[in-house]
C-alpha cells in the first residue's frame, strides 16, 4: 500500500528536499507540498494522507496549532519537522497529537524510515530524542494528575512505562527486565491499551505526569 504524504514548511528548499527524497520511494507519495500551517490543514482535509511532516515554525498557522487541527479531524499522524537548540515547544506538539520528530538535518533513510513507522501506527521517538522532550518537560511545572490512573498496570507493565519515560528503546527494556523483545512489544501494547495512550512518545509524557517518574529526577 502506498503512503501518501504531505510535507508543510516555509523553507522552500527544505520542503523540496523532502518532497524528493521521499516522491523516489516505490512505497511513497508526496500528495502535496505547502508552505504554512493553513495550507497543510487545507491540504489533510482535501487529500486525506497518512503522514503529514509540519515545520514547528511557520507563517500564518505554527506547525503546533496544524497539528493539533489534523490530529483532531482524522487518522492522519504527524511529524514534527524541528531544531531542538532553537525550539521551546516540544512539549505542546505532543500534546497537540504529534507522533514523533525529525530534525532538520535528519539523513536521507532516517526519514524515509520514520515516514514509514509513524504510517504504520508507531511513533518516533528514539532514545536521544525521549531524553530532549524529557529534559523540555521538567522544566515545566507539571500538571496534577489523575488518582488512579495506573491502577489498572500490572506491576511488568509499570516497569515498562517507567523505562519507557527514561526514553529506552524496546531492545534496551528488554535487556533491563531480562525478556525478549517479544515480551517487551506484548507490555507496551498492554500500557497503550490500559492507559488510552496512542504511541510510546504519549507514553513518555504520561510517565511523568502521574508522577510514575518525579519532575527533575535522573533519566
Amino acid at each position: 500500500m502506498t503512503i501518501r504524504v504531505v510535507v508543510a514548511d516555509d523553507q522552500e528548499l527544505v520542503r523540496s528536499g523532502f518532497a524528493l527524497i521521499l516522491d523516489v520511494q516505490e512505497d511513497i507519495e508526496v500528495v502535496a507540498e505547502v508552505g504554512d500551517g493553513v495550507q497543510a490543514v487545507e491540504a489533510v482535509r482535501r487529500l486525506a494522507p497518512d503522514v503529514a511532516l509540519l515545520d514547528i515554525r511557520m507563517p500564518r498557522l505554527d506547525g503546533i496549532e496544524a497539528c493539533r487541527e489534523i490530529s483532531a479531524r482524522g487518522a492522519c499522524r504527524t511529524v514534527m519537522l524541528t531544531t531542538f537548540d532553537s525550539d521551546a515547544y516540544v512539549y505542546e506538539a505532543l500534546h497537540a497529537g504529534a507522533s514523533g520528530f525529525l530534525l532538520k538535518d535528519v539523513r536521507r533513510d532516517d526519514l524515509v524510515h520514520a515516514v514509514r513507522v509513524v504510517a504504520a501506527g508507531d511513533a518516533l521517538l528514539a532514545p536521544s530524542v525521549a531524553r530532549r522532550l524529557i529534559a523540555e518537560y521538567t522544566s515545566r511545572p507539571a500538571a496534577p494528575a489523575p488518582a488512579g490512573r495506573l491502577d489498572a498496570l500490572t506491576a511488568r507493565e509499570r516497569e515498562t512505562l517507567l523505562l519507557l519515560g527514561r526514553g529506552l528503546s524496546n531492545a534496551e527494556i528488554a535487556a533491563e527486565l531480562t525478556v525478549s523483545e517479544h515480551t517487551v512489544k506484548t507490555h507496551v501494547g498492554n500500557v497503550l491499551a490500559k492507559l488510552g495512550l496512542r504511541d510510546r512518545v504519549q507514553a513518555v509524557i504520561c510517565a511523568y505526569e502521574t508522577g510514575l517518574i518525579a519532575t527533575g529526577a535522573p533519566s
